[in-house]
């Protein structure tokens, strides 16, 4: 067996177990971190562009954040800001790091990739308040990031792009700061509700129903239940006013109908939108391009929407 494909087969047992089940979830973390790192890791969760030059930084709330920018670049550059899916629970910034330099590179831009507050031990809404202080951060030390604060894109996969959404929202009600583009991953965009590509997905390779529904207990907490748009960006009362966006779906996986639906309501609202559903793909394949080659013409089209927009 290849080793790229035993890594992939290790990947699939951690998610197939429910994360409800997890005993220790930092060792879970660690042991996820662990596999990134190995060869086979390497290949299934692709190489960084080794021409971005990168640096490890320290942003808004005090959390770590991976900075890729272009060799040589002159500033002021284009910002995108990154963040990691994973359920809310798990993850980290090195798993999109093959797509994060690419981005920096391709498209001349400045790409931070933050860590955020972890559920269970920080739930609902400290993740939201992470990224939050992240933006803001960002925005005001422009200057010394060498980027353009009025050329600002969110992105994000999974958890990740239902905080990206959520930004969004956030800034947009907050008067600023004004984002050009949003970049959503299947995103999760409702907490709750069960939708029909849940059902037809639900024992799908990566994510299944019965996890999806674990994260969203561990994520919310005492505050599971709560119709927050905070946590359902779809529940916002109105979608008016949201930059420019880019949503991206898996035809095999249970969140797809959370993109669909979210498409459906920013176009509703006036928002423009472009959708693209990768036929055959399953949840969580940007971060699989060694054995999902559908990721790479899925970055190429979030170059090029960024190329437009940014």
């Amino acid at each position: 067996m290849a080793l790229r494909t035993r890594v992939f087969a290790a990947l699939l047992k951690l998610s197939e177990k429910g994360i409800e089940d997890v005993v220790d979830l930092p060792a879970h973390r660690a042991k996820r971190a662990k596999l990134q790192r190995t060869l086979g890791g390497r290949f299934v969760f692709g190489r960084a562009d080794a021409s971005a030059v990168v640096e490890e930084i320290t942003v808004g709330n005090g959390s770590r954040a991976l900075l890729n920018r272009p060799p040589d670049a002159i500033a002021p550059l284009p910002c995108v800001i990154n963040f990691h899916g994973g359920g809310w629970v798990q993850g980290n910034p090195e798993q999109s790091q093959w797509m994060a330099s690419r981005i920096a590179v391709r498209n001349r831009a400045v790409v931070i990739s933050p860590t955020y507050a972890l559920a269970p031990e920080q739930p609902f809404p400290a993740g939201v308040e992470d990224c939050r202080a992240t933006l803001e951060w960002v925005v005001s030390h422009a200057d010394e990031l060498g980027i353009d604060p009025q050329r600002i894109a969110v992105m994000g996969d999974s958890g990740g792009g239902n905080l990206a959404a959520v930004l969004a929202l956030l800034a947009r009600d907050a008067g600023g700061p004004e984002l050009r583009a949003q970049v959503l991953i299947y995103p999760g965009t409702e907490m709750y509700d069960r939708w029909p590509s849940e059902d037809r997905h639900a024992d799908a390779p990566v994510l299944t129903s019965r996890n999806m529904r674990a994260f969203a207990r561990l994520y919310m907490g005492d505050r599971y239940g709560d119709e927050d748009f905070r946590a359902s960006p779809i529940r916002a009362a109105s979608h008016a006013g949201l930059p420019k966006t880019f949503i991206l779906t898996a035809e095999l996986d249970p969140l797809l109908d959370n993109g669909a639906r979210y498409r459906d309501a920013l176009v509703a609202d006036g928002v423009p939108v472009r959708y693209v559903e990768y036929d055959g793909a399953i949840h969580g394949f940007m971060s699989l391009p060694g054995v999902v080659p559908v990721a790479k013409r899925a970055l190429d089209d979030i170059v090029d929407f960024l190329a437009l927009t940014l």
